[in-house]
C-alpha cells in the first residue's frame, strides 16, 4: 500500500488532501480527545491520533504527566528582552539570545574558526550543537539524538532527516543578528562562510548514506516581507551551497525539502532551480503563484493561524476553501498552517480547521 505522504511529496497526492502540520498545543489535545493532556501524554495522542490519523503526530513511548507550564517564561521584562522567554506547546522557548553571548565585536567574528572549533555540543544556542569534526562524529552524535533516521524503512513510506542549519542560519545563530549582518559584506567573512559549507558537506555526506528518503533543510532566507539579504549576496554564499549539498542527497538517492519562515515568492524560483522537492513556509507566500509556476512540486503552509485565533467559522471556512483551491492546482500540496498551530489557538478553532480539511480537501 504507497504512502499518501510520499506519494504527495512526490507530486502524486492523492484525491484525500493529506497535512503537515506545525503542532504544539496541548490544551487543543485535551479538547479534541477528552483526555487531559498533562495527565496522560500517550493517551492523550493515541486518542488523537486515532481520531486524525492524517496529522501523523508522534506518539510518546510512556503515559508520564507532563508538568504544566507557566503563562510566562523565565526572565520576564529586564533590559535584555532577547533573555526572556515565552509558553510553548508544554513547556517554554529557548532565549533568542544567539552569539552575543560570546562574540562583541566584528574582530572577534573574524577571529572565528568554525572547523578549528569543529566540536558545538556546547553551543545549544546554534540549535545544530553536534560534534562536526569529521564525518563519523557527526554521524555518532546524529544517532544519539535521531536514532530513527538509521532505521531502514519500507521502500515508498515517507522516511526524512531534518537539519536546521542549512547554511544561512549558521552565521545566523553562531554571531546574533547584528553581527552577522555588520559582518556580511566584509571580504573576511567569505572564509567563515567556507568553513561552515564544509562542516555541512560532512552533515550532508551522512545524511546521504542513510536509510532515509528526504531531508528538510531548514534555513530562514526570508522575513515576513520577504528577502533578508541581497539576491547578489545569497548568490555569491547561500544558493551555490544548497546546489552542492542537494547533490550530495541526489548522489545517494535522497531529496531535498526545502522551510523557511517568511514570505519565500523572491527565492521560490531559485530554490526550486537548485534541486528542492519543494518548499514548506508561512502563509505570506503567494503559494498560488508557485502551483502555477512549477507543475505539482510540494507545497505547505498557506493556512494562517491569525484565522484561527479569531475563532470565526465563516473566515476558517473561507480559509481552507482557498487552501483547497491551491491544492487541486498542485497534486504536491499538503494542508498546513504555516506559521504553526501554537498553544493558545482555540481548541474549536483547531477542530473547525480539521474536519473541514476532511470534508473538503479532495482533489
Amino acid at each position: 500500500m504507497s504512502d499518501p505522504y510520499y506519494e504527495t511529496l512526490h507530486g502524486r497526492g492523492p484525491k484525500q488532501m493529506v497535512h503537515w502540520e506545525h503542532w504544539s498545543n496541548p490544551d487543543a489535545e485535551t479538547f479534541l480527545t477528552g483526555i487531559d493532556y498533562y495527565e496522560h501524554p500517550r493517551l492523550c495522542r493515541l486518542k488523537l491520533k486515532d481520531l486524525y490519523p492524517e496529522l501523523s503526530l508522534y506518539v510518546p513511548e510512556q503515559d508520564i504527566p507532563v508538568p504544566r507550564p507557566k503563562l510566562s517564561g523565565s526572565g520576564g521584562p529586564s533590559s535584555n528582552e532577547d533573555a526572556h522567554t515565552v509558553r510553548w506547546g508544554d513547556s517554554e522557548t529557548g532565549t533568542f539570545q544567539h552569539g552575543e553571548a560570546f562574540f562583541r565585536r566584528p574582530e572577534e567574528v573574524f577571529a572565528f574558526s568554525p572547523l578549528e572549533k569543529g566540536d558545538f555540543t556546547d553551543w545549544p544556542h546554534v540549535i545544530m550543537n553536534l560534534d562536526f569534526r569529521s564525518e563519523e562524529t557527526v554521524a555518532r552524535s546524529m544517532q544519539k539524538i535521531w536514532p530513527h533516521v538509521f532505521r531502514a524503512n519500507p521502500p515508498g513510506r515517507a522516511t526524512d532527516g531534518w537539519f536546521y542549519n542549512t547554511m544561512f542560519m549558521w552565521p545566523l545563530l553562531t554571531f546574533g543578528w547584528e553581527l552577522f549582518l555588520e559582518c556580511s559584506l566584509d571580504p573576511r567573512f567569505e572564509r567563515i562562510m567556507d568553513e561552515f559549507l564544509e562542516i555541512n558537506r560532512r552533515v550532508f555526506r551522512v545524511f546521504a548514506r542513510l536509510p532515509i528518503d528526504r531531508v528538510t533543510c531548514h534555513d530562514d532566507i526570508v522575513m515576513s516581507r520577504g528577502p533578508v539579504c541581497s539576491p547578489q549576496w545569497m548568490k555569491r554564499f547561500i544558493f551555490p551551497a544548497y546546489e552542492e549539498l542537494w547533490g550530495i542527497l541526489k548522489a545517494g538517492g535522497k531529496d531535498a525539502v526545502f522551510m523557511s519562515d517568511g514570505c519565500m515568492d523572491a527565492y521560490v524560483d531559485d530554490v526550486m532551480a537548485l534541486g528542492a522537492l519543494g518548499i514548506i513556509s508561512e502563509p505570506y507566500t503567494d503559494y498560488k503563484a508557485i502551483a502555477r509556476r512549477h507543475q505539482d512540486c510540494f507545497i505547505a503552509g498557506e493556512g494562517d493561524n491569525r484565522i484561527l485565533m479569531r475563532n470565526k467559522p465563516a473566515e476558517i471556512r473561507a480559509m481552507v476553501e482557498s487552501m483547497v483551491e491551491t491544492g487541486r492546482m498542485s497534486r504536491g500540496y499538503m494542508m498546513c498552517i504555516g506559521n504553526h498551530i501554537p498553544w493558545n489557538v482555540p481548541g474549536p478553532a483547531v477542530k473547525l480547521y480539521f474536519d473541514l480539511s476532511r470534508e473538503l480537501a479532495q482533489r
